[in-house]
């Protein structure tokens, strides 16, 4: 039985009470309450606006929310959530305001309005709190000599990297520096290991069952190293949900990127697969997830791979991700970026 906890301090008995309706959505799910955020797999954390405080997991396959309130609707409900989402160090925050409603912000996807409904609460929070998170590596030090120094494959991720830049494809959908100070900024940084607030991850086949991916947090347009910039992915432990890398020896490396799950899923169902590029913005017409799963959970990278499957021409399909981005396959990366540059926005719709 999945459980969930309710940790923090309310600003208001209304608020506290709204809270704990939300608590009892998760309860009509089968989620079980539990006095002890350590023991539980989801934290609803209640917090003042004025002194957030941050629920710091104990394990990385603890997910948070983060529950404020307020008495009217801000000017700017990104520009006055996004900071409490570094604050509180959660998977995303969630804005009450009575009457008004509930916008829910994430790190990436930016900010979007529902009811106050709890069942509706619930509903979108559901894909964070039961999803299988796959973010786990092990690394082995058995790749080829002949590699240390990449190829031709790494060659073209590197160059893909830069081009994203040039077409400026690789910001945040909103201009993430606009809405938090120089401090805030800084502990994204670290706190998410992104290097220039790259986001987006690119890949390509090696062989018949590897290929090599950016990894977490690097930034794109410096794609440089093999074994630490872009990695070699050499399979998937499913009951240990880690994806297996193999690095050159004395290189320390950095995860592969949190959908690299999702690449794994993609190339086994389709070798005609050349490529894969993960972007966040967006394409018009598109077929695209219904649920919005977050990045790296093995639920994510099924939807994305159904979808994929039912395209008339997998190997060249573009699928959208609800609020969040698109995947798009090809036979290379720059043939991929030469196919949609005439047809991408890069702003991603918030529904």
């Amino acid at each position: 039985m999945r459980t969930y906890a309710i940790w923090g301090t309310a600003t208001s008995p209304e608020h506290a009470a709204w809270v704990e309706s939300v608590g009892k959505a998760f309860e009509a799910d089968g989620f079980r309450l539990v006095e002890h955020v350590a023991d539980a797999d989801f934290v609803l954390n209640m917090f003042d606006a004025n002194e957030p405080k941050a629920f710091r997991r104990q394990s990385r396959g603890t997910y948070s929310a983060s529950f404020y309130e307020l008495d009217a609707v801000p000017e700017d409900v990104l520009k006055t959530s996004y900071p409490m989402l570094v604050r509180t160090l959660a998977n995303v925050v969630v804005l009450h305001v009575p009457g008004q409603g509930v916008w829910f912000t994430t790190m990436e996807r930016g900010t979007y309005r529902i009811s106050a409904d709890p069942h509706e609460v619930f509903e979108r929070l559901a894909p964070l709190a039961k999803s299988k998170l796959v973010i786990d590596n092990e690394f082995l030090a058995d790749l080829e000599p002949e590699l240390w120094d990449g190829d031709e494959v790494t060659a073209d991720i590197g160059a893909a990297g830069k081009r994203m830049q040039e077409l400026d494809l690789l910001p945040a959908p909103f201009p993430v520096h606009e809405y938090l100070d120089e401090r805030d900024l800084r502990h994204v940084m670290r706190l998410y290991q992104v290097g220039g607030l790259s986001y987006g991850n690119l890949s390509a086949r090696k062989d018949a069952t590897r290929f090599w991916m950016s990894a977490s947090g690097a930034d794109k347009s410096q794609l440089d190293v093999a074994g630490r910039d872009i990695l070699l992915v050499t399979g998937y432990d499913e009951e240990n949900a880690t994806m297996i890398i193999s690095v050159p020896p004395g290189v320390e490396p950095r995860r592969v990127s949190v959908d690299a799950i999702e690449h794994w899923m993609i190339y086994r169902a389709h070798p005609d697969v050349g490529a894969i590029l993960h972007v966040h913005a967006w394409m018009e017409g598109i077929a695209a997830t219904d649920i919005n799963y977050p990045c790296g959970t093995q639920e994510l990278a099924e939807s994305v791979a159904e979808l994929i499957d039912r395209e008339p021409d997998p190997a060249h399909a573009v699928i959208g991700l609800r609020n969040h981005g698109i995947t798009a396959t090809g036979d290379s990366l720059m043939e991929i970026l030469d196919r949609i540059e005439s047809s991408i926005l890069r702003q991603v719709p918030m529904t």
